[in-house]
């Protein structure tokens, strides 16, 4: 059974958190945890074996290399140099199952976080309009470093530790099966304790992982939005928003590392019950059970290597339980359904070359269930024109850039370029027919050159030049402290709006694609930089079918068509002059248009 998909509205004290549930589910979506699993376990078994040999090295030598109070230096000789030597051969087999538990814990963690990263960015527009970023990012970051942790040592111990317990159990009822019954009855009551506590420290330790997620939510937000909380004088509020989240954590660690300050103590006080019970019990009844001193020894010995793990219990439970609540939270954000499914390899489409006709047929789109945002669209657009898509806020101008991109599917009818479903077409023949160009141009902290050759990634620094010398902003590169290899920073702040829009140009124009989405490229720059742009946009429109997302009057008098959106649907359609004639929702628009130059 999938584990459910974790939103805001899905409490995590809803249901009970089943560990094996989680185990289960998390064995199946990481195969790397099956590669070499057999090895590892036989070394693991091996090692566990091998450290029987002091226990019984001590036991022969007592009770056989010395008897009568003589000893038998030939034989203590041999028998300690027998020792040594498996000692040694041990310590070089513990290292190679040391080196292969982590080499296959690496690998589980690369396959885990590679494949939730690429999961995220299957995920709908959608989901990512109603997901928050910071926990996003904890699920593929701070969640998966549980397990990390855990591998590093947890996982180790779980694998020899619970194998040592064992071999070393029945190394102890093959000395003296009365002595093993003592350690059984001492530390069974270890278990049921156990099982309480790790139900009540998974369910806190999940709380811990949402928590852990709000609050890089709270500091991403906070860190994004630097800029607004300093203009508006809130980094009161700010503060008191983020301290608010800090100590909702703080809480949550508290209650999780709780259960943990329970198991050490009671794993210390089993252990020290055991070995005393063994010694009480072996030193009273052990000679009439035929029990000699070495034996007992060895005996002692044995159960110092069965306590010794229970005495760890503590510690690897707690590591255990931060482990299985992370990965519950990964695989709930994995169990999130792709809704945007790619065609397989065998029936997918490659789109025409060239400028690519546009044709929507009675499109509908929601992005949650009952809450429609296009009703009934019907649109056709031929190759090569340049298209207008106005409307008021919230009219679905925006939503129908997404479905022209595939950013989302329709929730009825289809979207067809070049006569071709896009539910049909290949990623990587989509990704070069299609290019976006955003509002806010967003860049990657790189140079200007990288984020250029994410158009073509093959590119070399002549088509990069080329690209921007076909826009006519060869000159623009010019002024730049170091041409294209000038840094841009995060998110492009070394670079004005209208230059990380100058940019977005560049990357759409070395792509070359058959279809230019613009949302709006020319809003919120000055008067110069508006005048490039406009220049750039025009030749990158030649030839190529272009649909602009226009919130001003310019761009929709430039348009060959337009269409206009109101409440998700198309209420007009035509050339700017006809439909200023007409009146209708475009009239109203017009005016408002014309009313804001006149203000301004």
């Amino acid at each position: 059974m999938p584990i459910r998909p974790n939103t805001p509205d899905d409490p995590d004290d809803a249901e009970p958190i089943k560990a094996m549930d989680v185990l289960r589910s998390g064995v199946r979506a990481t195969p790397e945890l099956k590669a070499g699993f057999a090895a590892s376990l036989t070394f693991a078994l091996v090692i566990a074996v091998g450290r029987l040999v002091v226990p019984i090295a001590i036991q022969q030598i007592l009770d056989k290399g010395i008897s009568d109070g003589t000893p038998d230096w030939g034989f203590i000789a041999w028998t300690g140099a027998a020792a040594a030597t498996a000692i040694i051969a041990l310590a070089i087999l513990n290292k190679i199952t040391y080196y292969r538990l982590m080499r296959t814990a690496e690998n589980v963690l690369y396959g885990l976080r590679t494949r939730a990263f690429g999961h995220v960015h299957e995920l709908s527009i959608g989901h990512h309009n109603e997901a928050k970023k910071g926990v996003l990012v904890s699920r593929v970051t701070s969640d998966i470093e549980t397990l990390a942790q855990f591998a590093s040592w947890g996982a180790v111990s779980w694998a020899v530790n619970s194998t040592m317990i064992v071999v070393a159990l029945a190394m102890t009822a093959f000395y003296s099966w009365q002595l093993a019954l003592v350690l059984v009855a001492v530390l069974l009551p270890v278990l049921p304790i156990m099982r309480m506590v790790q139900r009540r420290q998974l369910k806190a330790y999940d709380a811990l992982r949402t928590s852990v997620g709000d609050t890089l939510s709270e500091i991403s937000e906070t860190v994004g939005g630097i800029r607004v909380i300093r203009a508006y004088g809130d980094v009161r509020a700010a503060r008191r928003r983020l301290h608010d989240r800090i100590d909702t954590q703080y809480r949550a660690q508290v209650r999780a590392r709780f259960f943990f300050a329970i198991m050490f103590p009671v794993s210390d006080v089993f252990s020290g019950l055991a070995l005393a019970a063994v010694v009480g019990v072996g030193v009273w009844w052990g000679p009439g059970w035929g029990l000699q001193a070495g034996t007992l020894v060895a005996i002692m010995f044995l159960t110092n290597l069965i306590v010794q793990p229970v005495a760890e219990l503590g510690e690897v439970l707690d590591q255990t339980q931060t482990a299985l609540a992370g990965w519950r939270k990964v695989l709930r954000l994995m169990d999130e359904p792709v809704e945007v499914a790619e065609p397989s390899a065998e029936a997918a489409v490659t789109l025409p070359p060239g400028a690519l006709d546009v044709r929507v047929e009675a499109v509908e789109f929601a992005y949650e269930p009952g809450h429609p945002v296009l009703h009934g669209i019907d649109l056709e657009l031929p190759a090569g024109i340049n298209a207008a898509i106005v409307g008021e806020t919230g009219s679905g101008k925006s939503t129908m850039a997404k479905l022209l991109t595939r950013l989302a599917d329709p929730t009825a009818g289809r979207v067809l370029l070049g006569g071709v479903d896009l539910r049909e077409v290949s990623r990587s023949s989509r990704a070069a027919a299609i290019r976006l160009v955003p509002q806010d141009g967003f860049l990657f902290d790189t140079t200007v050159a990288e984020n250029v050759r994410m158009g073509r990634p093959d590119a070399t620094d002549d088509e990069l030049s080329d690209a921007f010398g076909s826009l006519g902003l060869q000159w623009w590169v010019d002024t730049l402290p170091d041409g294209l290899a000038t840094p841009v920073r995060e998110r492009g702040d070394a670079l004005s709006v209208g230059e990380r829009q100058l940019v977005a140009l560049a990357r759409a124009q070395l792509a070359d694609p058959g279809l230019l989405i613009l949302d709006e490229a020319t809003s919120a720059v000055d008067p110069e930089t508006e005048r490039a742009l406009a220049e750039a946009l025009a030749k990158l429109a030649a030839g190529r079918t272009t649909v602009s997302i226009a919130h001003r009057l310019s761009t929709a008098e430039a348009a060959d068509v337009v269409v206009v959106f109101d409440a998700g649907r198309i209420v007009q359609m035509g050339a700017h002059r006809d439909l200023v004639a007409e009146g209708g929702v475009y009239g109203r628009l017009y005016e408002s248009w014309v009313g804001n130059t006149r203000a301004a």
